[in-house]
């Protein structure tokens, strides 16, 4: 939807249009890739009715005609209305258009928001008028999320490098530089097309972008020292642009004077009792994850370099997955209600 454009707000009993629960759920910006994923979860969630899916630019179509997946699945259509009558908002919409969204429509304080943009992520950002925003990535801030009230939701490659540091990091453990390669697959870059986004240019093709400057350095770098209280490390991070559609395929690696063993043991420790986050020392492939919500972490020693490989669904774990695993934190529903989702091994 243009931000430009101020949704009109509206407060109805309509009857639910999706799902069979116990809240009521809204998207806005339901047309992209993040907002058709969390359509995806939601038709088929027990704990949650869609009162509505906003499209500014694809209002009265039938969701099915724009994600085409599914269809047989619902009969929704997209609006260009906003109904408070809801629970929950999810902000499927591009980075500093959620914070206009917000300044031009006046959502309620009893509506829980969970932003998908990184306009909230950062702890001097996380503020908007009357709501405070907790970043939303639960195996580092679950109980804090089980009480928020708005979310700012972690970024792709955000969630799976610090997933990937987060357990070294709560025993003090960076305390060298560290060297992250890190393949995202074209859904990265969102739907909206690019040079870089063509199938033409990105098939049988590979590049680096935004060489050690990527955004999402900040919120890595905030995380790691809400951690590790003054961790100043180098993060050396290379992003890469995969010739395929899904998922972030990270290898890390850094000084250590941990055993394999030890490593895999602070890593299995740290992750006890989260339920997307695997950990192993066997030979992982990204297939394993696509289509999922979980994290795949491999933990592994050469010499002095402990080397770990995390990877995930970029669309799922790494945003609309992650965003539907804050909601269930949030209202006390099953953690992974609407998440078990299978990969696609061939």
């Amino acid at each position: 939807m243009s931000m430009s454009e101020t949704v009109k707000n509206i407060s109805t009993q309509s009857p639910p249009l999706g799902g069979r629960g116990a809240i009521r759920a809204g998207i806005i910006g339901g047309a992209g890739y993040t907002g058709g994923e969390i359509l995806r979860i939601l038709v088929n969630h027990p704990n949650v009715d869609l009162a509505f899916v906003n499209s500014t630019s694809k209002a009265g179509n039938y969701v099915y005609e724009v994600h085409t997946d599914l269809f047989g699945d619902t009969d929704l259509k997209f609006t260009s209305e906003l109904t408070t009558d809801i629970d929950v908002l999810f902000l499927c919409v591009g980075h500093g258009d959620a914070r206009k969204f917000l300044e031009a429509n006046e959502v309620p304080d009893t509506i829980k928001i969970i932003d998908l943009s990184q306009d909230f992520r950062l702890s001097e950002n996380s503020k908007f008028k009357s709501k405070n925003f907790v970043y939303g990535l639960p195996e580092l801030n679950r109980e804090s999320i089980k009480s928020a009230e708005n979310i700012a939701n972690p970024g792709c490659f955000a969630t799976c490098l610090q997933l990937g540091l987060l357990p070294l990091a709560a025993k003090g453990l960076l305390n060298s530089e560290v060297h992250i390669s890190a393949t995202t697959g074209s859904t990265g870059a969102g739907q909206s097309l690019a040079a870089t986004s063509h199938f033409t240019w990105r098939n049988d093709n590979l590049s680096v972008y935004k060489v050690f400057n990527h955004q999402h350095l900040g919120e890595i770098g905030q995380s790691l020292n809400q951690l590790q209280p003054g961790f100043d490390q180098a993060l050396n991070f290379i992003p890469y642009r995969g010739d395929f559609t899904r998922g972030i395929f990270a290898s890390i690696y850094m000084d250590s004077a941990l055993s394999e063993e030890e490593a895999l043991k602070l890593y299995e420790d740290y992750y006890a009792g989260h339920p997307f986050t695997h950990v192993t020392s066997r030979n992982i492939d990204l297939k394993q994850v696509v289509n999922t919500n979980k994290v795949f972490l491999q933990v592994k020693k050469y010499d002095n370099k402990l080397f770990i490989i995390s990877m995930l669904d970029n669309l799922l774990k790494g945003a609309s997955g992650q965003a539907v695993q804050n909601m269930n934190l949030m209202f006390g529903f099953d953690e992974r209600a609407g998440l078990r989702l299978k990969a696609t091994g061939f």
